[in-house]
C-alpha cells in the first residue's frame, strides 16, 4: 500500500469508530434500538479495515466489501431518520473513502498487471455507485428541497412512470435530429477534406472557410436554422451538420497527412495513383484520427440538438420537454431527460469505440489496450 492509501483507510476506520459516540439521526424512541445496527456494523468495518494493511493479491475485494456495507447503511437509514446528524454524515464520508481506497487498489493492480484487464470496469462502475450513494444520502440525509437537488431515487420514479414520454422525446431528438445531422454532418467534413487535400487552392480557399463555421455560436445558428427548415427535426439536424464538420474536417486532414514520407515514396516507385494511395496508405493512416472525430462529434451533435429545441420544435423533443418542464418546477421531469441523454450520448460514443477498435486494430494504442 502507498502512503496515500494507508492515509484514506485510517480515515475511513476512525470515522467508523467516531460514528459509534455520535448521534446518527433525529429518530424516535422506538427506532433507537433499530439504528444501533448501524453502529455495530460500523464497529465492525473499522475492525476490518486492518484488512487493507496487508499485501494480499485480492486485498482489494475488502475494501469493496467496507464500501459495499456502508452504502447498505446509509440507504437503510434514510429510510428510519428524519433528519440526518454527525454520526450518519462520519459514515457517509467513510464510505466514500473505502469506495476510494477500492478503486485505487484495483488501478495499481491493473496497472501492474496483477488483475485481468476484464476487472477494468470494476473502477468506473464502483466510482458511479459510490457518487450515486453520497448524491442519495446528502439529498434526502440533508433535507435538500427537491426543486433544488432531487434524489437519485425520485428521478428514477419519474423515468419508470415516464416512458412513452421519454421514448417519443428521444425519437424526435436522437433518433431523427441527431443521427441525420451526425451522419451528414461528418459525410460533408470527410468529403471536403479529400478534396482540400487534393487541390492546394481548395485548400487555401475552403479551410479558412471551416474554420470560420467552427467560430460560430450554437445559441446563433440555431435560431437562424429553425427559420430556415421550419420548426420540426430537419432545423436541428441543420444544426447538428454545422457542429459536426469541422471536427470531422480538420481530423481527417491531420490523419491524411500523418503517412511517412518513407511510404508515400514507396507508393510512388509502384507507380500508384493518388487514389490508389489514398486508399492503400493515407486513409488508414488517418483511421484514428477519423475515429476520434467521429468519437467526438457523438457527443457534440446530441448536445447540438437539444439546445436547438430550445429554439422552437413541436411539442416533442429532449430540448423542449427541458425547457417546458422546467417552467413547471418539475425538476425530477427535466433530471430524467438528463440522465436518457446522458446514457444515450456515452451508448453512441460507446458504439464508436468499440467500432474503431474494430477497424483499427492493427493500430499500436489498439494493441496494447489489448495485451
Amino acid at each position: 500500500m502507498t502512503r496515500f492509501q494507508k492515509a484514506l483507510a485510517l480515515g475511513a476506520g476512525l470515522l467508523c469508530l467516531l460514528a459509534l459516540f455520535l448521534p446518527y439521526g433525529r429518530v424516535d424512541a422506538a427506532q433507537s434500538s433499530i439504528l444501533s445496527f448501524p453502529a455495530v456494523l460500523a464497529f465492525l468495518m473499522a475492525g476490518v479495515i486492518s484488512l487493507a494493511r496487508f499485501r494480499l493479491t485480492l486485498s482489494y475485494v475488502a475494501d469493496g466489501i467496507l464500501a459495499v456495507a456502508g452504502a447498505v447503511v446509509l440507504m437503510g437509514s434514510l429510510a428510519m431518520i428524519d433528519l440526518a446528524a454527525p454520526g450518519f454524515w462520519c459514515v457517509l464520508i467513510a464510505t466514500w473513502l473505502f469506495a476510494w481506497l477500492f478503486a485505487e487498489r484495483l488501478s495499481t493492480g491493473i496497472a501492474k498487471g496483477t488483475t485481468p484487464n476484464q476487472a477494468g470496469f470494476l473502477v468506473p462502475a464502483m466510482f458511479g455507485t459510490a457518487i450515486l450513494v453520497v448524491w442519495e444520502a446528502v439529498t434526502r440525509g440533508g433535507g435538500v428541497p427537491t426543486i433544488l437537488l432531487p434524489a437519485p431515487s425520485g428521478i428514477w420514479d419519474q423515468l419508470i412512470n415516464s416512458v412513452p414520454v421519454l421514448a417519443a422525446d428521444f425519437y424526435q431528438t436522437f433518433i431523427k435530429a441527431v443521427l441525420t445531422g451526425y451522419v451528414m454532418g461528418c459525410a460533408a467534413g470527410f468529403a471536403v477534406a479529400i478534396a482540400i487535400d487534393r487541390s492546394p487552392f481548395l485548400k487555401r480557399g475552403l479551410l479558412p472557410l471551416g474554420n470560420f463555421v467552427s467560430a460560430l455560436p450554437l445559441i446563433g445558428i440555431a435560431p437562424i436554422m429553425v427559420m430556415w427548415f421550419g420548426f420540426d427535426w430537419q432545423s436541428k439536424a441543420a444544426v447538428v451538420v454545422v457542429m459536426t464538420f469541422f471536427p470531422m474536417l480538420v481530423n481527417t486532414i491531420s490523419g491524411l497527412n500523418a503517412s511517412g514520407e518513407m511510404e508515400r515514396d514507396l507508393m510512388r516507385t509502384y507507380a500508384s495513383s493518388y487514389w490508389q494511395t489514398l486508399g492503400k496508405l493515407r486513409l488508414p493512416a488517418a483511421a484514428p484520427f477519423i475515429f476520434n472525430a467521429l468519437k467526438i462529434n457523438s457527443t457534440l451533435a446530441l448536445i447540438g440538438a437539444i439546445v436547438a429545441e430550445f429554439f422552437g420544435t413541436p411539442i416533442v423533443g429532449m430540448g423542449f420537454r427541458i425547457s417546458s418542464e422546467i417552467g413547471k418546477l418539475n425538476v425530477e421531469m427535466v433530471w430524467a431527460e438528463i440522465a436518457v441523454a446522458a446514457l444515450a450520448g456515452s451508448a453512441f460514443y460507446g458504439v464508436m469505440a468499440l467500432l474503431e477498435r474494430a477497424v483499427t486494430f492493427w493500430h499500436p494504442s489498439v494493441r496494447s489496450g489489448r495485451a
